[in-house]
């Protein structure tokens, strides 16, 4: 009997295993691809600058490795240009970080140094790749993939900016698509911008966690509504479209329901909306307003964040955050408000899909309308 109850914990312990023997295997082959772009590149670079040839050669070069590699992609003119942007952007890069001028990316370096020591931890035998020389550019890009280092080198030029970029691409798993949204929509900015008194209710290492993951706005795209709409309205289209709310969200959410009820010296209440967090392992409360702020607001969020820490938070769990999401926010209000509060909590604004105006609306033929007119197309043609 003992066996079958302790048979999931073996059955995750071993897909666990085998997840990370897959995922060392991915960024030892992204490490190796990125090597030899960043050698191509030097050697471009070099023969370039010492023979002055024009830009026909590029694409000499790319018929001909197309040519001799016909299965082998990423020999295009455009891509062996990348390569060489890539060489002089991380050569200069690494300059500059031995010359003390980029001090504020070592905690993003040693990030990523922490995820590559994962990767290796308790294994008998390294990958190759980890014994291979050292790199000249730092440790977060060489986990990117490819595409998703083009992007950042062509739309992000502050250094910082970038590594948050990648570090959100590392522990998020961003698509290139994601990431350029991303970028498009100034999420660096947007992050840690949101009003918190996080620095007052949480120890200084968690509430920079804390910070980092949260922003200001939230922009809800996949939600289109026209100017009439309410609070459920939102959290229905949320629930509807939960796998994008996540994303949105950040990395390790967990959905944990809608509405969720809960009970308070007999009384019934419910949360909005109820996540958790495995990676800061803790529960995160989400009341949505359709309204700007109003500091009375905070009272109920407070009180929310109160009951899961006593009814739901079990050992190993860390104190509730409380996330309050309203229309606008007036931020000098909202710091008076959390002042004096004891649960950790910060106030977001969030913004929703455009919706189509009314009168526009009106104008737009229906499903019926499309299907009676293909209709006739088709008895026309006949």
């Amino acid at each position: 009997m003992n066996s079958m109850l302790n048979y999931p914990i073996l059955l995750r312990q071993v897909k666990k295993r085998v997840a990370l023997a897959q995922q060392r295997a991915i960024f030892a082959a992204n490490e190796e691809l990125l090597r030899m772009y960043w050698d191509l590149g030097q050697m471009l670079y070099t023969a370039q600058k010492k023979e002055g040839w024009g830009k026909g050669t590029l694409a000499r070069l790319s018929a001909d490795l197309k040519n001799e590699y016909p299965e082998e992609k990423g020999f295009s003119e455009r891509n062996l240009r990348c390569m060489v942007d890539f060489y002089l952007e991380y050569n200069q890069d690494l300059t500059a970080i031995k010359d003390g001028h980029h001090s504020n990316l070592q905690p993003a370096v040693a990030e990523s140094q922490e995820i590559t020591n994962e990767l290796h931890k308790n294994t008998i035998v390294q990958p190759a790749v980890a014994q291979l020389p050292e790199y000249n550019f730092t440790l977060p890009v060489r986990h990117i993939h490819w595409t998703h280092n083009v992007i950042l080198m062509q739309r992000v030029k502050d250094i910082k900016a970038r590594y948050w970029y990648m570090m959100q691409c590392l522990t998020s798993h961003w698509s290139k698509n994601y990431l350029a949204e991303a970028i498009k929509l100034d999420y660096y900015g947007k992050h840690g911008a949101l009003a918190s008194n996080f620095d007052s209710t949480l120890p200084a290492p968690d509430a920079k966690g804390v910070k980092s993951m949260l922003k200001d706005p939230y922009i809800f795209d996949m939600l289109t509504f026209t100017n009439e709409y309410n609070e459920r309205d939102v959290e229905i289209g949320l629930v509807k479209h939960v796998e994008q709310f996540l994303v949105e969200m950040g990395a390790g959410f967990g959905f944990m329901g809608r509405q969720y009820h809960i009970t308070v010296s007999g009384d019934d209440y419910y949360i909005d909306l109820l996540m958790y967090n495995a990676f800061m392992h803790r529960y995160m409360v989400i009341e949505l307003k359709d309204t700007e702020f109003k500091p009375e607001y905070i009272g109920k969020l407070n009180f929310y964040c109160s009951a899961v820490d006593d009814v739901l938070c079990r050992e190993g769990d860390n104190k509730t955050i409380g996330l309050l999401l309203c229309k606008t926010k007036d931020k000098i209000k909202a710091e008076y408000a959390l002042r004096d509060i004891n649960k950790p909590i910060g106030i977001s604004d969030y913004e929703l899909g455009q919706a189509l105006p009314h009168d526009l609306r009106s104008n737009l033929p229906s499903i019926e309308d499309i299907e009676a007119e293909f209709d006739n197309q088709i008895e026309e043609q006949k």
